[in-house]
């Protein structure tokens, strides 16, 4: 687990409707300098019709970060990828992997397996307009069938394309009947179908998603494929990001503690209330992971999720949750048999 890192897509974070944003990303840097870091998905009319400052601004602590794109239309995609790299992301990230009804409505994400055709020509488009990467996030297939000629043949056409990294979720997308948390549970999950697209392609980058949860399971996939993208297991349990520069990427063992991640995030908490009028506690949501499997946890949770402190500075509600978790810890010691 200590080989050195041969694809900048060797560890990521995937990005999360609702959950990656700039702030999550900002908390997830202070664990990882390494990992590639991926926005919520971004659709081309958001961002050629709307806030293009409030879609795309980001910290610069937070590369490499990428922006991923919602949307079917080349030239769309072309003027969206040009805007990523103005404001000077790492690599665009077309999402052909969403099963949400919503998304199907604007004919993208999943359903754009079905037109592999249209796919390389979205990808083509935005490489010619762009010096960044173009990346494609998609699943093993569509509906129940599942048949590794689909998968292998939409690889196929769109590498032809010009894409030359797949960020593979290892499930069908099943595009009716299904919630979108039940499309990340029910469909099975197939890792070995990622394995099989790279010894068919070995030219192309693989990166597999979904169901990976431990550093084990990171270590087993860089054995056959070039990279690994974990979702929500990321989000919860957020500490096992602190191994990872040295586990996976060859990095010295560093000294980093979760009192002084709290500390930075508080830091940057109140600079976002000075500089925009931020509240805390739309950035402390990201964090309330921190600190799962220590002693007093939950109080320290607690805390931070209290709504009657929102009034209060950063500062002050770290101070208060640091002393409810010591609290909870003395209480634990004393109910403890003598």
């Amino acid at each position: 687990m200590t080989s050195l890192p041969t694809s900048p897509w060797r560890l990521s974070v995937a990005p999360m409707m609702e959950w990656t944003d700039r702030h999550c990303r900002y908390f997830h840097r202070l664990l990882t300098r390494r990992a590639r870091l991926y926005t919520e998905m971004m659709t081309t009319g958001a961002l050629l019709h709307g806030d293009v400052p409030r879609h795309l601004d980001f910290d610069a602590a937070e590369q490499p970060v990428a922006l991923q794109l919602g949307g079917s239309e080349p030239a769309e995609l072309a003027a969206a990828a040009r805007l990523g790299e103005r404001w000077g992301y790492a690599e665009i990230n077309l999402n052909c992997g969403c099963p949400s009804e919503r998304v199907q409505r604007g004919s993208f994400g999943a359903c754009l397996m079905a037109e592999p055709a249209l796919v390389a020509d979205c990808v083509k488009a935005m490489r010619d307009a762009v010096a960044l990467p173009i990346t494609v996030k998609h699943r093993i297939g569509i509906d129940r069938p599942e048949r590794y000629e689909f998968v292998r043949d939409f690889v196929g056409a769109v590498a032809a394309g010009g894409c030359e990294v797949f960020i593979v979720h290892a499930r069908n997308a099943w595009l009716k009947g299904l919630s979108p948390k039940e499309n990340r549970e029910l469909p099975p999950l197939r890792h070995d179908v990622v394995a099989r697209l790279k010894q068919d392609f070995p030219a192309l980058g693989f990166v597999v998603n979904g169901g990976v949860t431990t550093n084990a399971q990171i270590a087993a996939h860089l054995q056959t494929i070039d990279g690994v993208m974990i979702g929500r297991e990321a989000y919860h349990h957020p500490w096992s990001l602190a191994s990872w520069d040295a586990l996976f990427f060859g990095d010295l063992p560093g000294s980093l503690d979760r009192d002084a991640v709290e500390a930075a995030m508080v830091d940057y908490m109140e600079t976002r209330m000075r500089l925009s009028g931020e509240p805390w506690s739309r950035i402390a949501r990201h964090m309330l992971g921190l600190r799962n499997g220590q002693p007093g946890a939950r109080r320290w949770r607690q805390v931070w999720s209290d709504h009657r402190l929102k009034g209060e500075r950063a500062h002050v509600v770290s101070r208060l949750a640091r002393a409810a978790m010591a609290w909870q810890r003395q209480e634990q010691n004393e109910a403890m048999p003598a």
